[in-house]
């Protein structure tokens, strides 16, 4: 939870949250399956070879839902690139959907810090980020 911390928005009722609400880690192979669970990932509707995204799933918490959500917005104020994706989607002119973003992004960076067990700082110095896919090939792949 300590190592939560240190990433900008994230405090001690986020921290707790997350980590007892996720609970072992090793009960998700990825972080997309983590994701899934906290119902930040985009509901399907496909038919006939075309693949149709709508709103988010809402499955899981939604206490911890409601919690990332409030954390992204101060964490895109203080982290840069958070930031940047920010007002990017929010130049497209969807403010609602740009917070569940930054929330969906913000929960991929905090399983990210728990796995490898390095802080904030540690996570900006790495070159790129936790979703631009900074884990060496093969090394999730369980090969």
């Amino acid at each position: 939870m300590c190592l939560l911390r240190t990433h900008p928005g994230v405090g001690a009722v986020v921290g707790l949250a997350f980590t007892l609400s996720v609970g072992p880690l090793a009960r998700f192979p990825n972080s997309r399956k983590l994701v899934s669970y906290l119902g930040l990932n985009p509901r399907e509707h496909s038919s006939g070879g075309r693949q149709r995204l709508g709103a988010i799933s809402k499955q899981g918490n939604s206490m911890l839902r409601w919690l990332l959500v409030e954390a992204a917005q101060t964490a895109a104020r203080l982290d840069p690139e958070l930031r940047r994706t920010c007002c990017r989607l929010k130049f497209r002119g969807a403010s609602g959907v740009a917070k569940v973003a930054i929330a969906r992004r913000l929960a991929v960076r905090l399983d990210w810090m728990l796995r490898q067990r390095i802080d904030y700082a540690q996570l900006v110095r790495m070159s790129g980020s936790p979703s631009s896919g900074v884990v060496p090939l093969g090394a999730g792949s369980g090969d």
